[in-house]
């Protein structure tokens, strides 16, 4: 048996699977990864992007924070559709086979492909809130913004997403941990598995289906009952539902 024959026995097989996916899942969307060879750290800036996406910046240099977070977050994010992955995932999730999408995206690609029990470790760029009155607002009042988004009272409209320096939602956390620790299958797609905490949540998981699609080795190789290399939608979507 080859290892998309595996997977699709996996599949058909479990009853609760989580999906925990990475960057790797929306490049076929069209969105830049951080880390490949075409990722955004390969970019060149005034500062790299992970030092422009951390909280100390954000507070100290707001203008060319929004500035790099409007060019290279926001507008590609526009443009971008749910790819085969996406709607693969909210495919299972309908059948009652999949129980939770965790990713480390913001995006909302899972979202607006049907996926309803998604957890976002990192937030979301289509939640935004004042820092002063706490208003919340859509995105679009950051991706028609002249400049610093404001709020009506005067204060600065934040994204609600994680940046460097900030930790996660504890609330989110757990529900993590709780899918993680229930799941029949983990399927692991489209993430280097270097970002920490995030990475760390799939110790969680006890069973012995732990299967990590990636076009890059990772760290959990070894602990994996299966390994596929490849991109996740291109895997995904050989997949019979």
């Amino acid at each position: 048996m080859n290892a998309m024959q595996t997977l699709q026995q996996y599949i058909d097989e479990s009853k609760r699977i989580v999906f925990f996916g990475g960057a790797g899942v929306s490049t076929e969307s069209g969105i830049k990864d951080f880390r490949g060879v075409d990722g955004l750290y390969h970019l060149k800036y005034k500062y790299n992007p992970e030092t422009i996406l951390s909280r100390s910046f954000f507070l100290g240099h707001t203008d060319e924070f929004f500035e790099f977070y409007q060019d290279k977050i926001v507008q590609p994010t526009l443009n971008a559709a749910p790819n085969i992955a996406h709607k693969t995932l909210a495919k299972l999730e309908d059948m009652g086979k999949l129980t939770a999408v965790i990713t480390q995206n913001i995006d909302g690609l899972h979202q607006m492909a049907g996926s309803r029990n998604v957890l976002e470790l990192h937030g979301s760029i289509h939640r935004n809130y004042c820092m002063n009155c706490g208003e919340k607002y859509s995105l679009d009042a950051v991706s028609n913004a002249d400049g610093i988004p404001r709020c009506h009272c005067g204060g600065i409209i934040r994204p609600d997403v994680v940046l460097y320096e900030e930790p996660l939602d504890d609330v989110v956390i757990t529900k993590t941990v709780q899918a993680i620790n229930n799941a029949d299958l983990l399927i692991v797609g489209g993430t280097s598995l270097t970002v920490y905490p995030a990475a760390g949540f799939l110790d969680f998981y006890n069973g012995s289906k732990l299967v990590v699609i990636n076009l890059d080795n990772t760290s959990y190789d070894s602990k994996a009952a299966l390994t596929i290399s490849g991109k996740i939608g291109e895997v995904l979507g050989h997949i019979q539902l």
